[in-house]
């Protein structure tokens, strides 16, 4: 995982960001290789031969129906993102999984103001086209032991579920994903850009986003998980 002793390292400028790469030997790195040089392939494109576009850097988009409930909605093997990931977990029973320790930071927006923003670019054209735009919320940066908690509060709230006794664990990054995975610790968007030409800020807490989205995933997904898990026992 890339550390550095830098903070500004991690804020992502949308028209100056580093290339944050790691090891070789890591083949998680392909997939922000490939991003970033689809990223400049399009802003070349538009210098040399007038392609309009706007570059859309969404970090993590969070809300209801977001990405897919192992065994439910979507393939029994294979794994989505953080929070859909630990949403499993807490339908399930289940403790929620820390990968290394999980220190890494991230931060999240919620999907309705992402869309706001979306819709600005659309019905503004001129002041959108030839840009690079993070959408994201920095306010809403979170270490992800400490969304682990949140989460696991939030549900017991919204579902009135208690709390396992032992609601996280600890998993090896080999455990958890196999070989080949890396990543970096921390991710900020910088949201100067955005902000100028389009006057958006997001407005959705962190808090709020986790309460609507488990909000939904408990209503959607409870009975349908406790089906699942029936299943062995009554065979």
């Amino acid at each position: 995982m890339l550390k550095t002793q830098d903070p500004a390292y991690y804020v992502l400028k949308e028209d100056d960001s580093p290339c944050i790469f790691g090891s070789i030997e890591k083949q998680r790195w392909s997939y922000a290789c490939a991003k970033q040089l689809i990223e400049r392939l399009v802003y070349a494109e538009g210098a040399e031969n007038g392609l309009e576009f706007t570059i859309v850097r969404s970090f993590n988009w969070i809300g209801p129906r977001m990405d897919f409930i192992p065994g439910i909605d979507g393939p029994s093997e294979g794994v989505p993102r953080v929070l859909a990931c630990f949403s499993n977990n807490l339908l399930r029973g289940e403790p929620l999984k820390l990968v290394d320790g999980d220190q890494s930071q991230r931060t999240f927006v919620y999907i309705k103001d992402a869309i706001e923003v979306v819709l600005l670019m659309i019905e503004n054209p001129a002041r959108a086209n030839g840009h690079i735009f993070n959408v994201g919320n920095p306010n809403n940066e979170v270490i992800v032991r400490q969304l682990a908690e949140m989460m696991t509060q939030v549900y017991s709230k919204v579902s009135g579920e208690a709390p396992l006794e032992k609601p996280i664990i600890d998993v090896s990054s080999k455990e958890f994903y196999g070989e080949g995975y890396d990543d970096s610790d921390k991710r900020i968007p910088d949201m100067t850009i955005i902000n100028r030409q389009l006057g958006w800020n997001p407005k959705t807490s962190l808090w709020d986003l986790l309460e609507s989205t488990l909000t939904y995933q408990h209503r959607t997904y409870a009975e349908a998980v406790k089906k699942v898990i029936a299943k062995p026992m009554a065979s």
